[in-house]
């Protein structure tokens, strides 16, 4: 089972390449793994049905005792073979749905297969914490299918709502999971239902529990968003609607109910809002035309249908309500691949415009009325045997929520008949005008053989289970004795005449004549009872939350940086200085100095700071506020700390040219525009400021009662990182979360840094342009217009071979040889040393980022020696896939140690003597740092092009446009 689960996370990985590879023919290769997931389950049988449940764990996390543990047992057993079986014929049929319209298809088949995989793994997952996690992967998974039209606002908005619901749930699930769980003492969902705790916070976490339950299957008020999704491809429907994803609350419930039924919430929740919503979908179905939105409010019923019967809480009912989960993943499935032919042969699924399909597709005819008949409950369906079960098992009521039940099913099962026969007489059956003429017959063109083969696969097993019913007895009574309080009803095709036979043809017949009066009365053209739907109150509740939160930022953000610093430091200031005020007591520990460098740099850093505030150019006040970071250099290289000062250096560095590109678009002297305001209120709040945090520097270092956990860090370095280098080893071992955190942050604000000077795209298109052939000469040649728009040079003659490629681009008052000069003997160098600092950094000062420091250093003497085009030239790659090839490869190197079962980014060491060479080590996380360096150079590089090269860019354009104005 683990095997089968890690397939399913690695092979839609390869979907992508077959499909291109491939073609729609690719969906067959993506149908293998499910099928054989399916077989696996099957050959399981015997020894599920005979007790031996096969169970699998691996040690997933064991600092928090989670577990990548598989249990399949009788009701897992039943919603694996769902799961695998029809979502193999569902990747059959989209061999065939997709045919000739394979834009995106390639990412759709990896994401169905992955959902497949998630689902697989969520009904078999014995650990509540990963049932959480692949709950929400689900959902995740759910919205890329929903909204693979992307390019239709309807789509888009579908899929936004379906997450935004299910996901809502999930959370408040999770924090049920946890309460739980820490009531429980396990995170072992089995041992959970063997010993369940009790209490008020246990009835609580089910509430929470059931929110995320109800919101995954759809139940009213969360019903809406199933519906709307409507707007996925039909394969998608069959799938995550019929037999998938909504299946997920429905199971929760199920595998909660034997612990959890007794639990004072459940019945009120379980039974009165699952009799309401399978009311509510039957009555909108019957008002809806297109064929694929009446089966959408049907499946909101049915599953309202089977959250009252799996929720009831006795032995029978659970009994019948698993047979009732196996018909409706059958029938309703086939329904919605049936649904996906007439689409996909008709372009329409509009019941007025489609008549007389039945004489023309008897096959598919036929088979929707197999799965109908299922669906109502008429002999010898599987769904007459679960539907007549759920009767005799909720017949004789005991309290009032048992009689809300038994008619919520009777009234729900009328209602199911009466949609039933309206989606077979829309689909299939001859129709008349107004004027009571018959409607032209509209023209079927015959489907592939194929195509037309999972629905009818369906249909059959639809009527072959019912006459597998005894078998099927035996196979569920597993799950249902379970279930407290014994029982006496079984699966059978024929009770006799008992009362609920009796019923179950009433409901049929109710349900013909419900059909006939909203027919004859144009119910599906009479207004609403109420004005609004739920997913209008749902559309409603959005722009309220955009127009609060708008205004909120109206007075919140109102665009000023001095007001939004200035708010952060008079919190911090009252913050601060009311908790050191309220302390009982200071213990301090002062030292005049440390070092004798300290009084000579901490004055220096001091003047340089009360002469930046009083400078009137910004690139002086830059230059000055520079000093400070330089003193921090002298303070960490005379403290021990050469790692620290060497980053410092050239972070300083860095930033230096970055506030120096920034500065070329802002006025040159501060108050230009706007002057400042109150400066002596700044003055005060600063002084506030450095006062309190000088205040709390000294408190907390003086309070300080055992030895620091910094004191062992050179032995752990050592010992768990293999590096003497213990800043580095802390980087990308000790603390490597840290690590992964901040370069999410550095990618982050790359990003952001490119998208607000980028307009359109993130990349420089000028600067790659570049890139020239080898034998470019200095001199300009003449620009020609190319298909992009953009200029090139043209392939003439040219003069002497310049010193750098740009160099000849570059302005003649803005170009210096000495630098260009300069940049070439050096640039090579340079990278060499970024090299040596990487995989010294171990155990010498240096390390990924210090040597990613020094490769960018070595990109912006290009950039300001040849101007963009030289960066350009530099690095043609783009920035942000060296972002993400270094996270990526972060990642791949903290999680590769959980396959060999240690903790993430534990790290391991090669050692080897090498003739020549001699002795050499590698330690794993050198990876690690790898990524790190990719991710440095990405930045550096993104804010070059877009700080740098862009603004050169649009410089060069407005100041170009004026002489373009002109007439020759």
């Amino acid at each position: 089972m683990l095997i089968l689960l890690a397939a399913f996370a690695l092979v839609p990985l390869l979907l992508p390449w077959a499909v291109r590879l491939f073609g729609a023919r690719a969906f067959y290769v993506a149908a293998v793994l499910p099928a054989a997931a399916f077989v696996h389950a099957a050959l399981q049988a015997p020894a599920v049905l005979g007790g031996d449940i096969p169970f699998e764990t691996y040690a997933w996390i064991p600092s928090l005792h989670i577990n990548l543990s598989m249990r399949m047992d009788t009701l897992g057993w039943v919603l694996t073979l769902i799961v695998t079986g029809v979502g193999a014929l569902v990747l059959l049929y989209c061999r065939w749905y997709f045919e000739g319209h394979l834009e995106g298809v390639a990412q759709f088949a990896a994401v169905l297969l992955g959902f497949a995989g998630a689902m697989y793994g969520l009904v078999l997952t014995d650990d509540m914490v990963v049932l959480v996690m692949l709950w929400e992967v689900t959902s995740v998974l759910s919205y890329l299918l929903i909204g693979f039209y992307h390019r239709r606002g309807a789509s888009r908005r579908s899929a936004l709502q379906a997450l935004l619901v299910t996901t809502i749930g999930g959370l408040v699930m999770l924090i049920g999971v946890v309460l739980l769980v820490i009531q429980a003492g396990t995170t072992s969902l089995s041992g959970i239902i063997a010993d369940a705790p009790t209490g008020p916070v246990v009835d609580a976490a089910i509430v929470l529990i059931l929110v995320g339950a109800l919101s995954k299957s759809a139940i009213f008020p969360f019903h809406f968003w199933l519906p709307g999704a409507m707007a996925a491809p039909t394969p998608v429907s069959a799938y995550l609607h019929a037999a998938a994803m909504v299946k997920a609350g429905i199971y929760l419930i199920a595998r909660l109910a034997p612990a959890f039924a007794l639990v004072g919430p459940w019945r009120p929740i379980l039974l009165g809002l699952g009799a309401f919503t399978m009311l509510l979908g039957g009555i909108q179905a019957l008002r809806e035309t297109d064929l694929k939105r009446i089966l959408a409010y049907g499946t909101v019923s049915q599953l309202g249908f089977l959250t009252v019967v799996l929720g009831y809480g006795t032995r029978d009912a659970a009994l019948a309500g698993l047979a009732l989960l196996v018909s409706h993943a059958l029938f309703k499935s086939c329904l919605f691949l049936i649904v996906g032919v007439i689409d996909r042969q008709l372009s329409t699924r509009d019941i007025r415009e489609i008549s007389g399909l039945g004489r023309q597709a008897p096959i598919l005819a036929t088979a929707s009325i197999i799965a109908v008949c299922s669906m109502a409950g008429v002999i010898p369906a599987i769904g007459f045997v679960a539907k007549e079960s759920v009767l005799g098992a909720i017949l004789v009521p005991a309290d009032g929520w048992d009689i809300v039940a038994l008619v919520g099913v009777i009234a729900g099962s009328v209602l199911t008949a009466a949609y039933g026969i309206r989606f077979v007489w829309g689909a299939f059956w001859r129709k008349t005008t107004p004027a009571g003429e018959d409607m032209p017959r509209t023209e079927w063109p015959v489907p592939r053989a194929g195509f037309a083969l999972p629905p009818v696969v369906l249909a059959a097993l639809s009527l072959l289970a019912g006459f597998a019913a005894p078998w099927l007895d035996s196979a569920l009574a597993g799950y249902a004795d379970t279930v407290p309080g014994g029982g006496h009803e079984h699966l059978a095709l024929w009770h006799g005449f008992t009362p609920a036979l009796w019923v179950s043809l009433a409901t049929l017949v109710g349900g013909a004549l419900v059909f006939a009066g909203a027919r004859a009365i144009g119910w599906e053209e009479r207004r609403r009872v109420l004005p609004f739907t739920a997913a209008e109150a749902y559309n409603a509740t959005l722009r309220g939350i955009a127009r609060l939160s708008v205004a909120v930022t109206r007075v919140t953000q109102r665009g000023s940086l001095p007001i939004y610093v200035g708010t952060i430091f008079v919190v911090f200031v009252a913050a601060e200085g009311t908790a050191l005020l309220a302390s009982p007591s200071w213990r301090t520990q002062l030292d005049a100095w440390q070092s004798p460098m300290q009084v000579f740099v901490a004055p220096l850093m001091i003047i340089a700071g009360l002469v930046a505030v009083r400078a009137r150019k910004r690139y002086t006040g830059v230059v000055l506020v520079s000093v400070t970071g330089l003193g921090m250099i002298l303070l960490f290289a005379t403290s021990g700390a050469p790692d620290l000062a060497l980053t410092q250096v050239l972070v300083e560095t860095v930033t230096m040219v970055a506030f120096a590109l920034v500065l070329r678009r802002i006025p040159a002297r501060m108050g230009a525009h706007n002057a400042s305001v109150w400066p002596v209120a700044r003055a005060v709040l600063g002084a506030a400021v450095g006062l309190v945090m000088a205040a709390v520097a000294v408190v907390a270092t003086g309070a300080r009662e055992k030895a620091p956990i910094s004191d062992t860090f050179p032995e752990l370095a050592y010992r768990l990182g293999h590096g003497k280098n213990v800043v580095n080893v802390a980087l990308v071992d000790l603390r490597g979360w840290d690590t992964m955190g901040e370069l999410s942050v550095l990618i982050l604000a790359a990003t952001g840094v490119a998208s607000l000077v980028f307009v359109t795209h993130r990349a420089d298109l000028l600067s790659s342009l570049s890139a020239l052939p080898e034998g470019v000469r200095g001199a300009r040649r003449p620009l020609v217009e190319t298909a992009d728009g953009l200029r090139r040079e043209s392939s003439g003659a040219a003069g002497k071979r310049a010193w750098l490629v740009g160099g000849g681009r570059v302005r003649p008052a803005e170009r210096s040889i000495m630098l260009e000069v300069i940049v070439r003997i050096l640039f090579h160098t340079i990278m060499i040393a970024s090299i040596y600092l990487l995989f010294a950094g171990h155990n010498l000062p240096g390390g990924g980022f210090a040597g990613g420091l020094v490769a960018g250093m070595a990109l912006v003497m290009r950039y300001i020696a040849g101007g963009r085009y030289e960066l350009g030239a530099a690095a043609p790659a783009d920035a942000g896939r060296l972002l993400g090839a270094g996270m990526i490869l972060a990642v791949i190197a903290a999680l590769v140690p959980l396959i060999f079962g240690a903790a993430p980014l534990t790290s391991a060491v090669f050692e080897a003597d090498i003739p020549v060479l001699g002795h050499i080590e590698f330690v794993t996380s050198t990876i690690f740092d790898i990524g790190v360096y990719l991710v440095v150079i990405g930045l550096v590089l993104d804010v070059l092009r877009s700080l740098g090269a862009e603004v050169d860019r649009q410089l060069t354009a407005q100041q170009d446009a004026p002489a373009e104005g002109v007439a020759p």
